[in-house]
């Protein structure tokens, strides 16, 4: 069973439903064909970001998410064995809330595809090249139209 918590601890609003982020999971574990168990989203400000970026991944900028999985890295990944997905979702809320105004784009909108693409992110995809981020965007793009 799918929990998600949702942390938001910027005091801006957040666009999407806890509704809205359940359906979300299910429309990508589905696609996946993965189990989701705990979901951890945590909204932080640029600040924050930046500090979990430096601590963890030894990057000293701004992004949009940080995605933590709880999955052992030594152990069969999750969609092998069946085994329930678990993370944390670190989400910029000031800087895809900019992206979105950059993009032209419903800030809801924005929202849901930062959202979908940390949830790609745990079930084992990654965007460190051209082509392995195209896959991702065009993950997004099906579960944000479907």
């Amino acid at each position: 069973m799918i929990s998600i918590e949702l942390y938001n601890e910027t005091g801006n609003t957040i666009p999407l439903t806890s509704s809205e982020f359940e359906q979300l999971t299910q429309k990508v574990a589905a696609g996946e064909s993965v189990k989701f168990g705990l979901i951890e989203i945590v909204y932080v400000d640029e600040a924050d970001i930046i500090e979990i970026n430096k601590n963890h991944l030894n990057h000293d900028y701004v992004t949009d998410i940080i995605t933590f999985s709880y999955t052992d890295e030594d152990e069969s990944p999750a969609f092998i064995d069946n085994t329930d997905i678990e993370g944390t979702l670190y989400m910029c809320e000031p800087r895809i809330s900019e992206q979105a105004e950059d993009l032209n784009t419903p800030k809801k909108e924005e929202f849901a595809r930062v959202f979908v693409h940390g949830l790609l992110h745990l079930c084992g995809f990654d965007d460190r090249t051209p082509e392995l981020k195209e896959i991702m965007t065009q993950k997004e793009n099906q579960y944000l139209i479907s």
